[in-house]
């Protein structure tokens, strides 16, 4: 059998791992400021493009797609050839890879700066850059799969499996999520609207945090771990075990985001069985990986790579074991918009993907490098900041989340609210500062890593390429008797890659096409009508600002927020928002029925102090409101992308939009005016203020037309 010579190209995986690094440094840095903003909100520094809103998104966005995303890369284009025993099918698509992802990110974080968002979280970029991720997906897909049909190795190992699952569920989830209606460059209406935005938006931001995450991550473990260890994978059949029911079961459970909203009810359960059956493989992963450290155990307290891949892989099974915990209604009822979400997300992050990513760098950048690792002192150091900053960042956030849901809910002998939303605001301050001290001793670790590493690769020489040879693969191929059935499939990664997107496609296709088809899920309500030109403006601003941050606008139907927020929420009152705002986090209180509460002249002074009327608020200022002019020239295109998404504006009512946000903007101006205050009537703050008023008076309208009909 002829042997042919190739050479493997390490100059692409250095420069994602470089990337991995320095975004991941970025995203972290970001983190941090926000962080420190919930305690000390002058470190907003009242300016639009530093404020939490703004910022929130661009640090989830680095962390998932810059940090995460570059270390995913970094993992494929290293181990893949050299699973394969063949070279990167091209090059020239490598490096477009490379540039076109790092581009990506770098508009991506400034349009969110620049307050350019589409509200919908980990989905926020505008449509010109869901375009670029799909244009540079295929690409990544063109050349991945390019490499696997030109391989000289005729069974895909379990990373590639992963890999595989992991490229074709993220192109579904984004093309589906992004489905949305252009009004100009750079805004965009989303396709769905309320209930049905919702379940589409955790449908999508739930399986991010699976097939981005997670499953790729799995491959890196299943590629790393091993190599790190010297030994083989644990078990082979535990890996298709694992593979199969993880991939099938993940894609169902998104709707335990939704619990106790206004989703119908038969979504919500169907999330919660199928997450709590997600235990299963996910544990059954874990326990592969660290099974696979049998008769290592020793060389985890000397390596420090061991040590982060341990720590990666248990801080895996924690996140997956709370995971299901969470999505049972009576534990969710404490979580949901608390930050028991926030540490658990961080758990996830901080523990299984950046310590799995460490320790890639660890054992990867020496052998880049041609040398050892510089330091091994200064990585066990940076292993025990890493831990002790999980920690710091994790604990205070669950102790937060229980003594905020306990104030919450705590009413007076008399039946009274015991404590105002403002109590339970300052009585996390201490909270967020510790969360905000741990990140910073992390973010320590992670620049003591840079050090190390800088130093390594100076006292080597950087290995451009590695030669290796293999013999080619014959066409003519007779399996040996008793091999294990699953190997047909893994001799065909065609077969992979369909039977990958059909166990995948029927949990999308079960929860999402009855909840579009089927109207008794969503009941309209009649007195439920389109926003007003100026609410519809006003709505925008709010979504630019990034209010949905901390702001909810979703009721669920319990004593305590019946009593402090006002009627439930329900489904028919949501028809014509696109996107949805009903938030994932409650730093401030539930907006859904802010309308009307406060007079016009609260929230103008409101948003341009929040301490003034709120004392002890954490909300920034927002003084650009008052002085930026509404651009008003947008208004006809909107109406007209609404009508076109099914809110039943008349046909003309173009024309006289402009007109009707004029009189209506006056007669806030003139509101204002009774109250002392004056201010042109053509500022954003007055679009924000009738968007505010109108939230929930429509709900509102039909009670009282109800007590009146009785």
């Amino acid at each position: 059998m002829q042997v042919e010579k190739f050479r493997y190209d390490n100059r692409i995986p250095k420069l994602f791992l470089i990337a991995t690094i320095f975004w991941g440094a970025v995203g972290m840095l970001a983190g941090l400021l926000i962080a420190f903003q919930l305690a000390f909100p002058a470190l907003n520094f009242d300016l639009p493009f530093t404020t939490f809103g703004r910022v929130r998104p661009v640090h989830t966005n680095a962390v998932i797609f810059a940090f995460v995303g570059n270390g995913i890369f970094t993992a494929v284009y290293y181990s893949l050839p050299r699973l394969l025993k063949t070279p990167m099918w091209s090059n020239t698509l490598s490096k477009i890879h490379f540039w076109g992802w790092q581009l990506i990110i770098a508009v991506g974080a400034t349009t969110l700066l620049l307050g350019y968002t589409t509200a919908k979280e980990y989905a926020e970029l505008e449509w010109p850059l869901d375009i670029a991720i799909t244009v540079i997906w295929v690409v990544f897909g063109i050349n991945m799969f390019g490499t696997i049909f030109t391989r000289r190795e005729r069974h895909l190992y379990v990373a590639i499996w992963f890999y595989i699952a992991s490229w074709v569920t993220v192109a579904m989830l984004h093309i589906v999520n992004s489905f949305e209606l252009p009004v100009s460059l750079l805004k965009s209406y989303s396709w769905y609207a309320g209930v049905q935005d919702a379940l589409v938006q955790w449908w999508y931001g739930h399986n991010a945090v699976a097939f981005f995450l997670t499953t790729p991550y799995l491959g890196l473990m299943y590629y790393f771990l091993p190599k790190a260890a010297e030994r083989p994978i644990y078990s082979y059949r535990l890996s298709i075990v694992h593979f199969w029911s993880l991939i099938f079961i993940y894609i169902w459970a998104g709707p335990h985001h939704l619990l106790y909203t206004a989703l119908p009810e038969w979504a919500q359960s169907l999330g919660t069985a199928f997450s709590v059956m997600l235990l299963l493989p996910s544990w059954g992963g874990m326990l592969n990986g660290l099974f696979t450290l049998r008769g290592a155990w020793d060389k985890v307290r000397e390596d420090p790579v061991l040590k982060f891949f341990v720590v990666a892989v248990t801080c895996y099974g924690m996140s997956t074991f709370e995971g299901p915990m969470l999505s049972l209604k009576n534990v969710n009822a404490i979580s949901h918009y608390s930050d028991w979400t926030v540490a658990h997300v961080h758990i996830g992050a901080l523990g299984w993907n950046g310590f799995l990513t460490f320790g890639m760098a660890y054992w990867l950048v020496p052998r880049l490098f041609s040398t050892n690792l510089y330091s091994k002192k200064m990585a066990a150091q940076h292993f025990w900041l890493g831990t002790l900053g999980i920690v710091l960042y994790a604990i205070p956030m669950y102790w937060a989340a229980f003594r905020s849901y306990f104030m919450m809910s705590a009413f007076t002998p008399e039946g009274q609210l015991q404590y105002q939303f403002i109590d339970v605001v300052q009585s996390m301050i201490p909270f967020y500062i510790l969360r905000a001290i741990g990140g910073s001793i992390y973010l320590l670790g992670v620049l003591l890593m840079v050090y190390n590493l800088v130093k390594t690769a100076k006292q080597g020489s950087f290995l451009k390429f590695e030669e290796a040879e293999a013999p080619r693969l014959e066409k003519a191929y007779k399996p040996q008797p008793g091999t294990f059935w699953h190997a047909v499939i893994e001799r065909k990664p065609t077969l992979l890659l369909v039977l990958s997107l059909i166990v995948v496609g029927l949990g999308g296709i079960f929860e999402l096409i009855p909840t579009f088809l089927v109207k008794s899920n969503v009941p309209t309500i009649a007195s439920v009508k389109p926003y007003t030109p100026l609410e519809l403006q006003g709505r925008d601003i709010y979504i630019r600002e990034g209010c949905y941050n901390c702001h909810s606008q979703m009721i669920r139907p319990f004593r305590y927020e019946v009593t402090r927020y006002g009627e439930y929420s329900k489904a028919g009152e949501f028809v014509y928002d696109h996107p949805f705002q009903w938030g994932s986090k409650r730093t401030g209180p539930d907006l859904a029925r802010i309308g009307g509460k406060y007079p016009d002249s609260w929230h103008f002074n409101h948003m341009l102090d929040p301490e003034s009327m709120a004392p002890g608020s954490v909300m920034p200022k927002y003084p650009w409101l008052f002085e930026n002019k509404l651009d008003i020239s947008t208004t006809n295109s909107k109406i007209h992308a609404m009508r076109k998404l099914g809110v039943p504006y008349p046909i003309g009512y173009e024309k006289e939009a402009n007109e009707e946000l004029k009189k209506q903007a006056t007669d806030i101006t003139n509101n204002l005016a009774k109250d002392k205050i004056k201010i042109s009537s053509d500022k954003e703050i007055i679009a924000l203020i009738a968007y505010l008023q109108r939230l929930g008076k429509d709900i509102k309208g039909e009670e009282k037309e109800s007590l009146a009909s009785k």
